[in-house]
């Protein structure tokens, strides 16, 4: 088996890039952030993902406001089953495709084995809650990141 130790390099600590957080309401999700002084941009409609999402910028990281369209999908599941709250939590890699050989050599249980495009064009991967202590974990490879959000 491999160490800890061995596993770190893949996920530096610190580096979180964002937090998503499922709701029922985007809209109402969106105006409680202003309200905090956070400033929201728009609101994106991911077909693929059935979900709506808002990207806010929370210092050098972001805050991902999710709201699925429809009830049926995973998402929606999710929301009817645990309520709203933190769905994810995504750190930053500098070699995505690496990091997901490392992990699946080192035994991590794997969503998504190769990388694949998410929001702004980002490119990331998921790691399944089994692996994480119950937490989603999504990756988010670090230069997909630098082309402007």
């Amino acid at each position: 088996m491999t160490s800890s130790a061995e596993h770190s390099r893949f996920l530096p600590p610190g580096d979180i890039h964002h937090i998503g957080i499922i709701v029922p309401d985007i809209a109402a999700a969106v105006a409680d952030y202003r309200r905090l002084g956070f400033l929201a941009g728009e609101t994106t409609r991911v077909p693929e993902q059935n979900v709506d999402i808002a990207a806010i910028r929370a210092g050098n990281s972001w805050i991902e406001l999710m709201s699925p369209i429809d009830h049926d999908s995973g998402l929606g599941r999710f929301l009817a089953n645990r309520g709203q709250g933190i769905h994810h939590v995504a750190y930053l890699v500098d070699d995505l495709r690496a990091t997901l050989a490392g992990l699946a050599a080192g035994g991590v249980e794997l969503i998504d084995r190769e990388p694949r495009v998410g929001l702004h064009g980002w490119v990331i991967a998921f790691i399944h809650p089994r692996s994480c202590a119950g937490v989603l974990t999504e990756l988010v490879e670090r230069a997909s990141t630098e082309a402007g959000h």
